[in-house]
């Protein structure tokens, strides 16, 4: 019988692979180890026992520690067998990977025990750092980063690095990497961050990559040019990934550009009398072509700053009196007001000293290269021409802005601004009523009195942060659904005049700009399974496809009614969650009908209609016609404990209450 237990001991100390034994109750501290683990780590067998502490997990790579941390902790919950990778640090500093194998276990007495098994897996790890080696030495850059609103990188290769002039961290210094990992729209140009974003949800919707050009910001604050495409995937931890690999285009964009512009320029010199380059990058200004007597010509092919540049030409060729004309025509340039104008170039009419020495008009133009490189024109106006501009500036200073919009026949709506930012409503169809959030009923009211734009527009389907662009800019285009005919609707906002004046108000038109288009009809299967997701961001999806709800509101009832599981909740409880700094009156609640309606016309889109119940006014979830991530963990069954990691309903504040009692039921 001794043989057999000295065997046993044998097999355990020498067979075993790193065999050992955990108290997984508090303290958590090693109870037994075999020599080979010993072996394994280069430690003498008391450098791991020790009752008050875990002496084993201090030698697990820091980078590793919380996830083990984890393991352990899920060990100790239940009786069960769990496997983890991890990297643990030999005492000569060597990484060895392992594959952890554990099975816990409750003793007689209380306490319990975990038995650990571990096989070493560093050579089929090495193998992988070969494949990444390649990824390493290809001439292309590659990351991989979370599919969250604000994306993480996850991974990005040497060849990224060096694209993007990452430096050398040294001591006491900030680690620029780090912190550019930690939001990859860092390194994106704000005018190209919008774009970017539009991309991923493009490529997280279709599920399909996309290729194409855009701008990077490198480390050091200049500008790299790469092409390449993005593309989603599921990691090996099975979490949703965005992947991109690109390539540096720098230089063969600065050549494709510079040929460009030497094309228009070429066309443009037998029409224009001066032409000059802006580069909004650089900040610069450099004059390309020019009279031979121009102030320029002793400039010609010299690259200035704008501010100096500006300055001269203002100071030495255009009329005093004209001078503010042409800043104000240049600021709204730089402040990309005339970004979203179409059909002719945006224009400026001044007056000039010729080459001859004459007063003369010019008209000058931008003529766009690419998204920082425009071309500015100017010739000089014949006397035809002077006198038709004056007849139409005559004709425009007659018009009456607001009996304009009130009588324009495809004109849908018009208001009137203050110069305080008051607002009063002169005209809307019903369609855009609904489109700024009110009925008809209680947009009647509004055109008796000024409303503040922020409250006006506070209910809207675009932001008031759209609206004060408008405003600042002098026009706008939103889209909205229009529910009772199923069609998308584009809308354009025009200003009287795109200065504020502190004396005159400003009228806003608004009209279609185009036919209304009919919203595709999704042919799904006649089965639709419904999957709900509410660890992490809360979406929906009907198959493998995701909803997309057109109105936040009617997304976030259906989170709220997913949260209640099941149980009915009534008008006035959504309205409070909903519109949560907002008082209940009969305006919050006919908002809140239409809310629902909007919740309930989306479901019907997708066929699936009979998720939500509702009588007299209340509504629930339909538990047993959605497969949720939620239900599915509350439901008890071992294959779904690990759902839960921490985050719920991250799109609302008010999930963060399910989310306490949740948190507290896994320390239990």
């Amino acid at each position: 019988m001794s043989d057999v237990l000295y065997n046993i001991e044998e097999v355990l100390n020498y067979q075993i692979t790193g065999f050992h034994k955990y108290n997984l109750s508090r303290p958590v501290h090693l109870t037994y180890v075999s020599h080979n683990l010993c072996d394994m780590l280069g430690v003498a067998k008391n450098e791991l026992l020790d009752e008050k502490k875990d002496r084993y997990a201090l030698l697990v790579h820091p980078s590793d520690r919380k996830n083990y941390s984890k393991f352990l902790r899920s060990l100790a919950a239940k009786e069960q067998t769990l496997v983890t990778e991890y990297r643990l640090m030999r005492t000569d500093g060597v990484e060895i990977y392992v594959r952890d194998t554990m099975t816990s276990k409750k003793t007689k007495d209380g306490p319990m025990i975990g038995t650990s098994v571990l096989t070493d897996i560093t050579d089929l790890k090495s193998e992988k750092n070969d494949l990444e080696l390649l990824n390493e030495t290809i001439p292309c850059g590659i990351l991989k980063y979370t599919c969250e609103k604000q994306p993480k990188i996850t991974y990005i290769n040497r060849k990224m690095i060096e694209f993007l002039r990452f430096p050398e961290v040294k001591e006491g210094e900030l680690d620029y990497l780090e912190m550019y990992k930690s939001n990859i729209f860092l390194m994106v140009p704000m005018e190209e961050r919008r774009r970017f974003s539009k991309y991923l949800n493009n490529v997280y919707s279709a599920e399909a990559p996309i290729a194409g050009e855009m701008t990077l910001i490198r480390c050091d604050g200049t500008r790299l040019r790469v092409f390449g495409w993005v593309t989603k995937f599921t990691n090996e931890q099975g979490a949703e990934e965005f992947q991109s690999v690109c390539m540096d285009i720098t230089e063969s964009h600065k050549l494709r550009k510079a040929s460009e512009t030497g094309r228009y320029i070429r066309a443009l010199t037998d029409v224009y009398d001066n032409i000059f380059e802006l580069d909004t990058e650089a900040n610069s200004f450099k004059c390309l072509h020019c009279e031979e007597d121009s102030y320029f010509s002793s400039f010609k092919d010299v690259t200035m700053q704008t501010e100096d540049a500006m300055a001269k030409w203002l100071a030495n060729s255009v009329v005093p009196d004209d001078n503010d004309l042409v800043k104000s025509f240049f600021q709204d340039f730089y402040e990309k007001k005339f970004a979203e104008q179409e059909g002719e170039p945006p224009q400026v009419i001044f007056r000039a000293q010729s080459s001859t020495g004459e007063v003369k008009q010019y008209v000058g133009i931008f003529i766009k290269i690419d998204r920082s490189v425009s071309l500015y024109c100017c010739r000089r106006i014949n006397d035809i021409e002077e006198t038709d501009i004056l007849r139409d500036e005559n004709t425009q200073l007659k018009a009456d802005m607001k009996k304009l919009v009130m009588n324009l026949s495809d004109g849908i709506a018009a208001f009137e601004v203050t110069p305080e930012g008051l607002v009063k409503p002169l005209y809307a169809s019903e369609n855009v009523s609904e489109f700024f959030g009110y009925t008809e009923e209680e947009w009647l009211p509004l055109t008796e009195k000024f409303t503040p734009l922020e409250t006006f527009v506070a209910y809207s389907e675009a932001s008031y942060e759209e609206f004060a662009e408008l405003l600042r800019t002098g026009e706008a285009e939103f889209t909205y659904f229009d529910y009772k005919t199923e069609t998308e609707r584009r809308i354009k906002a025009i200003c009287s005049q795109k200065e504020a004046s502190s004396t005159s108000p400003r009228f806003v038109m608004l009209y279609s700009v185009e036919g209304n288009r009919p919203v595709e009809k999704k042919f799904l299967p006649e089965k639709r399974r419904v999957s709900i997701r509410t660890f992490g961001y809360f979406d929906v999806f009907v198959g493998d496809r995701p909803i997309a709800f057109r109105n936040k509101k009617s997304k976030e009832l259906l989170a709220l009614l997913v949260d209640r599981k099941g149980g009915y909740i009534t008008s006035e409880e959504a309205i409070g969650f909903l519109w949560e700094d907002e008082p209940a009156s009969s305006v919050i609640l006919a908002r809140y009908r239409k809310v629902a309606l909007r919740l309930k016309n989306t479901l019907e889109e997708y066929g699936i209609p009979d998720i939500i119940e509702a009588v007299d006014g209340k509504r629930r979830i339909v538990m047993e016609n959605v497969d949720c991530d939620l239900y599915k963990y509350l439901s008890g069954k071992e294959e779904y404990s690990q759902l839960f990691r921490g985050s719920y309903l991250t799109n609302y504040s008010w999930g963060e209450l399910t989310l306490g009692e949740l948190i507290g039921n896994q320390d239990l």
